[in-house]
C-alpha cells in the first residue's frame, strides 16, 4: 500500500466523480435528501484508502492507463459501491 497512490486517486477527478455518483444513489436508496457533496470528500478517501482500490489504482498508473479513476475495469462500480456502503455514517 501507498500513501502516494491513496493520494493520487482520492484526488483524481474521474475518480471522485463516481464515488460522487455512488453516494447520490445511496442517498436515493435510503430515502435521504440527495445532496452527494456532504459525504463526497469523506468516502472518496475512504474508498480511495481500500487495500483493493488502492492496489487497482497502483497497477493501473504502473501500466501507465491514462484514466485509471475514471475507467471501470481497473476499480469497478460494485468495488465503489461495497466501500461506501460500509463506511456509510449511522445515525448517532
Amino acid at each position: 500500500m501507498s500513501y502516494s497512490t491513496i493520494n493520487q486517486c482520492a484526488n483524481d477527478p474521474a475518480f471522485a466523480s463516481r464515488v460522487q455518483s455512488c453516494v447520490a444513489q445511496e442517498q436515493l436508496a435510503r430515502d435521504m435528501p440527495v445532496d452527494p457533496g456532504t459525504l463526497t470528500n469523506t468516502m472518496t478517501w475512504a474508498v480511495a484508502a481500500a487495500t483493493d482500490v488502492e492496489a487497482a489504482y497502483a497497477s493501473a498508473l504502473a501500466a501507465s492507463n491514462p484514466n485509471p479513476g475514471g475507467d471501470e475495469s481497473v476499480i469497478a462500480d460494485a468495488m465503489i459501491l461495497a466501500h461506501v456502503q460500509a463506511e456509510w455514517p449511522t445515525a448517532p
